[in-house]
């Protein structure tokens, strides 16, 4: 049941080890499902102790995909929030749930990552590219981008002249 290979822990169960890991953030089943497999003993033991923990409330997919959206809103799109969703195992049922919320706000956190980022309207294509590029890259869609590029406030003409 216990697992001493190359571990700062080496008499801890599975259960400990999923408990002490749900203790510092949160994780889709998937994603400790992997953590822990290494320590798992005999087949199907991690599957029990992460089913005790599902019905007891500690692993909860729902709260793991809500709190991970939460983290991820200010500097990220939804589009950027549902692949690292996907790619640590969440449901696509779930990850939508959490990233609808997140849809109503995208402009607006798109314009303050924009304006916190750059501040000003590009002043030639290749900025303009630049621009579109960082914000496609976390995650926004290229009509939000236009959309942010749209209503960007323009730098004052003397600041252009110095």
């Amino acid at each position: 049941m216990f697992n001493s290979q190359n571990s700062p822990f080496p008499l801890m169960s599975l259960k400990s080890r999923a408990l002490r890991a749900l203790s510092q953030r949160e994780y889709s089943r998937v994603e400790l499902f992997k953590k822990l497999s290494e320590f798992e003993s005999t087949p199907g033991e991690l599957e029990a102790v992460l089913n005790e923990l599902e019905s007891k409330g500690f692993l909860n997919e729902e709260r793991h995909a809500e709190s991970l959206a939460r983290k991820r809103s200010e500097k990220h799109g939804v589009s950027r929030i549902r692949q690292e969703m996907k790619s640590k195992g969440v449901p696509q049922p779930i990850a939508d749930k959490a990233l609808e919320a997140l849809q109503d706000t995208e402009l607006e956190r798109a314009k303050a990552l924009w304006s916190k980022r750059f501040g000003e309207l590009p002043l030639d294509s290749k900025m303009l590219q630049r621009q579109t590029r960082f914000m496609m890259y976390r995650g926004f869609n290229a009509e939000t981008v236009r959309l942010v590029l749209k209503h960007a406030p323009a730098a004052s003409h003397a600041e252009h002249e110095l």
